[in-house]
């Protein structure tokens, strides 16, 4: 029992760490303000992005799989290049101003814990990442980010220390008390972009061609077919239980936020150390700790994902050596792009600018460029000329357009919202 147990997590990986990244500082923030302002009422929606996530996630980690290339060689191998450096430049900027928001919220909440300067703290995170990525070969870089999806428990944990309304939970599950309010649809907008993002599909489709360039004897899928089944199947499970942790925790966040903030009547929350912080008087220092604990341990998984997916595809675009399992003297451009991505992110902490800011601009940013790469990757993943033999089912289809769909009706919502 016990040697099947460590098999089967072995084989789990990319799915995993991609859905545990999803939940950074920035997305904690985002659940905790849907919590804290709207109660129970906003529960229901990780319902609807669970299989959303699922079935756009499994499209990018299939193409990875197949063609052996990240999104953004497949970009420049098969699209015009307008379209790839849109996309890429977008996902740059993007990513970064994510990264300098993450940093943030890592170095106040451990001042929350321990006092001290929060920009001493913020320096320290940003260096550790890069070193991280720097100098930690692929092979031992994974099950350390493996091992630090571990810290999102802290937010089931949480749970525990707090009263649970459970009938009422159930109700506004099952019939979602919807408002077709200003505030709570830009929040349902935000929900949904902090979500389905664009670097998750960079780097769940990247991480499986490292995966398959460290195995030895395999190949891409298109060029051998071998083991294809067995492998195919692996990436549904593993992205199925990635994705349903990621939105476990979402849940969870609400949740909690819902039954203390919210309750206590405290409903504007701008960022995930002030939930922390706001959790304190009302929740005890138990579930204080481990809040702040997992806004720490969330981000040292998320912001090697949100450099790394800037370098795979800004690499890719130029034709650069690429992958953790190079040396650093072996991809200085891919390396440089990591180290880049992440001190500008430290020097925005630095900066005179608003770090909420950054994160509005940041998601309204990923919400923007997620619909155009999600229909390319729709239109690649039919392809044969792209795919060979290993074109997605009709089922993927379907659920992946209606992701599509969902974040383009999103985007145009939270636009227009912008112009009334």
């Amino acid at each position: 029992m016990i040697e099947r147990t460590r098999k089967f997590l072995d084989r789990l990986g990319p799915g995993l760490i991609t859905g545990a990244a999803d939940d950074d500082p920035s997305g904690i923030a985002t659940y905790s303000q849907a919590g804290a302002q709207f109660g129970l009422a906003m529960l229901w929606s990780v319902f609807l992005t669970t299989p959303l996530m699922v079935g756009i996630q499994v499209v990018s980690a299939r193409i990875g799989r197949v063609t052996g290339h990240g999104i953004a060689r497949n970009l420049r191998d098969h699209y015009p290049r307008p379209l790839l450096w849109f996309i890429v430049s977008l996902l740059l900027i993007a990513n970064t101003l994510n990264v300098g928001a993450d940093i943030g919220a890592m170095g106040q909440a451990l001042e929350l814990v321990i006092g001290g300067p929060s920009q001493v703290y913020e320096l320290m995170f940003g260096v550790l990442a890069i070193l991280m990525q720097l100098f930690i070969p692929y092979r031992y870089l994974a099950p350390v980010l493996k091992w630090l999806t571990l810290s999102l428990f802290a937010y089931v944990a949480v749970l525990l220390a707090v009263d649970i309304p459970w009938t009422e939970l159930v109700v506004a599950t099952l019939i979602p008390p919807l408002e077709l309010t200003r505030d709570y649809l830009m929040l349902l907008v935000a929900v949904l972009g902090t979500t389905i993002s664009p670097y998750l599909f960079f780097w769940q489709a990247s991480q499986e061609v490292e995966e398959q360039r460290a195995t030895d004897g395999d190949e891409p899928l298109r060029d051998s077919a071998k083991g294809a089944r067995d492998q195919l199947r692996r990436i549904k499970i593993d992205t199925w239980l990635g994705m349903t942790f990621s939105n476990l925790i979402a849940f969870s966040i609400m949740l909690t936020t819902a039954v203390t903030l919210h309750n206590a009547g405290i409903t504007d929350i701008e960022s995930s150390a002030q939930a922390a912080q706001a959790l304190k008087p009302v929740a005890g220092e138990f579930a204080f700790v481990l809040f702040a604990a997992g806004i720490i341990g969330t981000g040292l998984l998320a912001i090697p994902v949100l450099a790394g997916s800037a370098a795979y595809a800004f690499a890719e675009a130029m034709k650069w050596p690429i992958g953790h399992s190079l040396e650093p003297m072996q991809a200085k451009g891919f390396y440089g792009i990591i180290t880049l991505a992440t001190a500008i992110g430290i020097g925005i902490d630095f900066a005179p600018i608003d770090p909420i800011k950054a994160l509005v601009w940041s998601a309204m940013l990923n919400g923007v460029v997620a619909v155009p790469i999600m229909a390319v990757m729709m239109r690649m993943a039919v392809r044969p000329d792209i795919m060979g033999a290993f074109t997605i089912t009709p089922k993927l289809q379907r659920l992946g357009w209606f992701a599509t769909a969902v974040m383009g009706i999103a985007v145009v919502a939270m636009l227009g919202s912008l112009l009334v």
